[in-house]
């Protein structure tokens, strides 16, 4: 039946996008609308992948050719039809490129506004010329102190940071700095040939010798007798005999250095980083400016000082200087006028950010430090003072990493963009958000294939009566309330003492061992500073492992953490073994995928490799792999798709011609395991597989915890980028549940229940409790009420964000919190808890 367009609604028909079943949908304009369903469901697939990429291709459709190759363009969604719809505004948790130049300043423009207050209305030194507002910025040649050219630090290679250790020899590599390669041994041939010893420690070669391996700015080029003694080279060299090849020398500081400027591998990045020492620069201090425009001051304080003082203390400072501004002195009524406007703009954009639980933050405090619901947050407070009318935005899970004392202010600020005449689509788990909305869209009833229908759009009250549907039973049933009897203290304690780091101050820290423990706190008080970063870095230092590297190539001005203050006085003794289930990807290319990292396909690989076909064809495992060329599409190279370029549209990949997408070549998709092939295999989804693979002990147990942290619905073969933040955290549990060892192990998760549906995260919590049961210790960072009230004991940190923050404001089981006078958390958290806890 052909649906009515309805005025005032968005009208959606025969959605395909992804796993939605041909979805016909309406939903109300200039209403706040919540898009909600189990992970996996379909509903980004709805309000991102269908409305937003319809809305911004209509858009782009209106911009000239050559306009629209400088945008990200999303592709085209399956859809038949949408009216109805307005331009819209996405508001995503994906951080975009992280680079230091840009900060919470240059996000949220209020450092332009900052800028133009010093040029026009700064107290200059007598005599100064007037500077322009882009002498003020590091980032312009007018305003980048000339010494570290806007970073605020200085990069240099010493000899104690390439040569660690001085007792090796060079052919030891002891100048470390020194590529591992050929390229190092090259280096260490020539030097042979210019007479040097490479066989002699380095602490015994003269020190005039030393600096020249290492700094100098010479490169002789050299005959070189690969692998020959110093004396077998002399000989060669008198009987001129014909070099293996000629070499280029040089130094290994030039050597670090160009690396770093020049490469593009972020693996070689990363190693020349390592052998640098930054050092705040001695000409500006770090504020990153020239001296003429540091020595302009306004209230006191230089542009630089300004950025780093938090944004409420700099609210204050602004609404002080307008009372004064008000009564300026009559020798500048120009100044007193610039004071006003600009202050006043600055006053309302900063009231906007303390209203979203942001006030603890600096200007100066670069975007690669923040987490995505800050970032997306900070990007909501722009939207909220940029006053456009008529406009979809579109939001993805705006609660993330708040805290409900803070929800409540982002309703308020979701109510002011709503009050302008525009509309909000949110997607969303935070049952005080669907509570709050106009209208809910619940998508369901399950995930991935089982998904992609629309069980209830309409008023959240009418939820009620759908059966089938998850969200409405935690919503209207009581099914939030948690039962759960906390296990008893154990007698042994991981102990922290004097932790100082961010806005912790000589905190002492006890943690209970064997136990769920859940540490919480507003938004940027200090909780993930304590048990992120901390705890990790003293607990990983004590067990002598490394943390894991960070892919992204290193940027070095990067707002590195301070130094940690701080030691384990006690506890240490009962663990052995440290995992942290973050959520960063488990891959960054599609070669990367559900199956090769929860090490499930080598299994596969195997029993493919032990059928008579592959065995009478001597295929072994590897033939089964799509990055061994032996078994892959060579058209593809395995990638199971080809790029198409299309001139002034977005690339679109297309399935490879050859191989159809499967990713492996003919011969390699004749040999069968029950009647399917290894491509066929990888198309399964974890439910399907399960069942497929019912005899296979090692196969099965894989996939069974992989379904019982909810992740039935994602395919073998997903790759790795299609993956969302929460589905690869969830990967990493449950490729660490597989192997649940004797106990002893502690377990660090940071907001585990980021993009999880409550249903998910009842299936979360049992997991998680069934690593306690066996003898482990689990600590989550947390704001999820229902996660506090299942824990064993709580840690609440605060009262405040920031400076006001970073104290224990009261600690114990979910029951002993909920009744405390000093903690935000006690009256949320006392809602969740089941009457007679």
């Amino acid at each position: 039946m052909q649906q009515q367009s309805t005025p005032g609604f968005v009208n959606v028909r025969g959605a395909r996008e992804h796993n939605l079943k041909n979805v016909d949908l309406q939903i109300p304009r200039d209403a706040l609308v919540v898009f909600t369903g189990i992970s996996g469901s379909g509903k980004s697939s709805l309000a991102f992948g269908t409305l937003y990429a319809e809305a911004q291709r209509r858009y782009l459709e209106s911009v000239s050719p050559y306009a629209r190759r400088l945008f990200h363009q999303m592709p085209v969604p399956e859809v038949d039809e949408v009216d109805g719809l307005p331009p819209a505004v996405a508001l995503q948790q994906q951080r975009g490129t992280p680079t230091t130049r840009s900060s919470v300043g240059s996000v949220s423009t209020l450092s332009n506004l900052l800028r133009m207050l010093f040029s026009r209305a700064g107290d200059y030194p007598a005599g100064a010329p007037i500077i322009h507002a882009e002498g003020f910025s590091p980032n312009t040649p007018e305003g980048a102190c000339s010494t570290c050219h806007g970073m605020g630090k200085i990069y240099d290679a010493t000899e104690a940071s390439m040569v660690p250790d001085p007792s090796l020899t060079i052919r030891e590599r002891a100048v470390a700095a020194w590529p591992t390669a050929w390229q190092g041994q090259n280096y260490r041939d020539i030097l042979t040939t210019l007479g040097y010893d490479v066989d002699k420690p380095w602490k015994d070669l003269p020190q005039k010798l030393r600096n020249w391996i290492l700094f100098t700015e010479e490169q002789p080029t050299v005959p070189v007798y690969a692998s020959f003694t110093l004396e077998e080279v002399k000989a060669a060299l008198k009987r001129k005999e014909e070099p293996s090849y000629m070499g280029t020398f040089m130094g290994a500081k030039k050597y670090v250095m160009h690396t770093f400027a020049n490469t593009q591998s972020a693996m070689m990045k990363k190693r020349a980083a390592q052998y640098m020492l930054s050092t705040t620069c001695p000409e500006c201090h770090g504020k990153r400016l020239r001296r003429e425009s540091l020595a302009v001051k306004f209230a006191g304080m230089d542009i630089g000082e300004m950025s780093a003082i938090p944004l409420k203390r700099l609210y204050e400072l602004m609404g002080d200087r307008l009372k004064l501004s008000a009564a300026a002195d009559k020798k500048h009524p120009e100044k007193a006028l610039v004071v006003q406007r600009i202050a006043t703009d600055l006053v309302a954009r900063l009231q906007v950010m303390l209203e979203l639980g942001l006030g603890y933050l600096s200007l100066e405090r670069s975007t690669p430090t923040l987490s995505p619901g800050e970032l997306q947050r900070l990007r909501l407070a722009v939207q909220v003072r940029s006053n456009l009318f008529g406009v979809v935005y579109v939001l993805d899970e705006p609660s993330a990493g708040l805290h409900p004392a803070d929800t409540q202010a982002l309703l308020r600020a979701l109510d002011r963009l709503k009050a302008a005449g525009n509309s909000l689509f949110v997607v969303e788990h935070d049952l005080e958000v669907m509570r709050y909305a106009d209208w809910i869209v619940d998508v369901g009833p399950l995930a991935g294939e089982k998904g992609g229908q629309i069980l209830y759009s309409g008023k959240p009250e009418g939820l009620a009566k759908v059966r089938d549907s998850l969200t409405a039973g935690y919503l209207f049933h009581g099914t939030d309330q948690v039962h759960h009897q906390p296990r008893s203290a154990s007698s042994e304690w991981l102990q922290l003492r004097g932790i100082t780091r961010n806005n912790l101050n000589q905190l002492d820290a006890d943690f209970p061992l064997r136990l769920f423990t859940a540490v919480t706190g507003v938004s940027g008080s200090g909780k993930s500073s304590l048990v992120s970063q901390a705890l990790v870095e003293l607990v990983s230092a004590h067990l002598g492992t490394t943390l894991p590297a960070e892919e992204e190539a290193p940027d070095l001005a990067e707002d590195k953490p301070e130094t940690l203050g701080g030691r384990i006085s006690g506890g240490m003794e009962h663990v052995k073994r440290l995992v942290l289930v973050d959520q960063k990807a488990i891959g960054r290319t599609p070669r990367s995928n559900l199956a090769t990292y929860t090490g499930l396909f080598d299994h596969v690989r195997k029993l493919f490799a032990a059928t008579p076909a592959a065995k009478k064809r001597k295929y072994d495992a590897g033939r089964f792999s799509f990055n061994m060329p032996k078994g892959r599409c060579e058209n593809c190279n395995g990638e199971g798709f080809v790029m198409v370029e299309l001139l002034f549209l977005p690339s679109v990949y297309a399935p490879c011609p050859v191989c159809h997408g499967s990713r492996y070549n003919a011969a390699t998709l004749e040999i069968k395991y029950k009647d399917k092939s290894i491509a066929e295999i990888l198309q399964l989804t974890v439910d399907d597989a399960h069942v497929f693979f019912q005899g296979d002990d090692a196969v099965h147990h894989s996939l069974h915890v992989l379904r019982e942290v909810g992740l039935g619905y994602l395919r073998l073969g997903q790759p790795a980028t299609e993956l969302s933040g929460g589905e690869a955290q969830r990967i990493k549990l449950a490729t660490e549940l597989q192997r649940i060892g004797k106990g002893n192990t502690l377990y660090i998760l940071d907001e585990p229940t980021t993009g999880l549906h409550p249903a998910d995260v009842d299936k979360l919590m049992t997991q998680l409790n069934l690593l306690v049961d066996a003898g482990n210790t689990v600590i989550v960072v947390e704001h999820n009420m229902r996660v506090l009230a299942g824990s064993d004991w709580i840690i609440d940190i605060g009262p405040g964000a920031g400076e006001e923050g970073g104290k224990i404001v009261a600690q114990g089981t979910p029951a002993d919190v909920a009744k405390s006078k000093h903690s935000k958390t006690a009256a949320f958290l006392a809602k969740y808890l089941s009457p007679g806890k």
